[in-house]
Parts: C-alpha cells; sequence; structure tokens
C-alpha cells in the first residue's frame, strides 16, 4: 500500500479557505521582571478577503475608498455553481446561468420558458429591488 496525497491539503486549499472564512488573532504578551511589568503589548490581526471582510463588517484602515467596482464586487452576494464548483453572482446563478460553465437553475429555465414577464399582473421584484409593472403585455 502506498500513501496517498490528499488533494484538498494543497496550500492553494489552505489560502482559499483562509481567505474564504478568515483568521483572527488575538494576542497579549507581557514580559515582567520580579513581579514589576515592563512591555505589554496586545496583537489584534484579521486575515481575510475583502468579501469576507465586508460580509462580518470588520473595520477598514482610513482612506479606503468603498466606492470602486471592485469593492461593490465584494460585497455582492455570491454562490457556489453546483456543477463547477465555482463562485458567482448568486443573482446571476439563479435567474440565467453560470458565467464559468453555463449551468441553469431550474429557476432561470422556468423564467426562460415562460418569458421575462407574466402577463397576468406586475413583474416578480428580486430580494430589495422595487417592484415595477409591467409596460407591455405579450402578444401570443
Amino acid at each position: 500500500m502506498e500513501p496517498q496525497r490528499d488533494r484538498e491539503g494543497t496550500l492553494l486549499h489552505v489560502v482559499e479557505t483562509l481567505l474564504d472564512k478568515g483568521l483572527v488573532l488575538n494576542a497579549d504578551i507581557m514580559v515582567s521582571v520580579a513581579g514589576v511589568e515592563l512591555l505589554g503589548i496586545r496583537i489584534r490581526a484579521a486575515l481575510a478577503s475583502f468579501e469576507t471582510a465586508a460580509r462580518y463588517g470588520l473595520d477598514f484602515p482610513a482612506g479606503t475608498d468603498r466606492d470602486t467596482v471592485a469593492w461593490q464586487e465584494a460585497i455582492e452576494a455570491k454562490d457556489t455553481c453546483p456543477q463547477c464548483g465555482k463562485r458567482a453572482e448568486l443573482k446571476q446563478l439563479m435567474n440565467e446561468y453560470c458565467p464559468w460553465c453555463g449551468w441553469q437553475s431550474a429557476r432561470s429555465k422556468e423564467l426562460e420558458a415562460n418569458g421575462p414577464a407574466d402577463s397576468a399582473g406586475p413583474a416578480v421584484a428580486e430580494q430589495g429591488e422595487q417592484e415595477l409593472p409591467v409596460s407591455a403585455a405579450r402578444e401570443d
């Protein structure tokens, strides 16, 4: 029997997990001689991706520009595609397709079959969006 390497234990997987889940270090170091504290150090450090930090509400350094396109992409809701395992915007996965492999959810297939809007009433609004009336009825 030969030893086998677990593919989940690669450096890439470890770094990806650390950035996805985040790592927080809290350390208090005190140097004292004969009961007299000479030096005290407190360390508070966090290692996480911007997406993870935004999700948990971590503070960023002063001067961080949160209006950039990259920042807006980081705070968008994302999920993992069940077919290819890559992360994509949740709204796109549910309503359209996976941009990486083309997988379609049951909801997107239903929307595709029924058309963009139902002629019986107003369009269904996404969570956080305003409900807009359908401007023109479909002709069949």
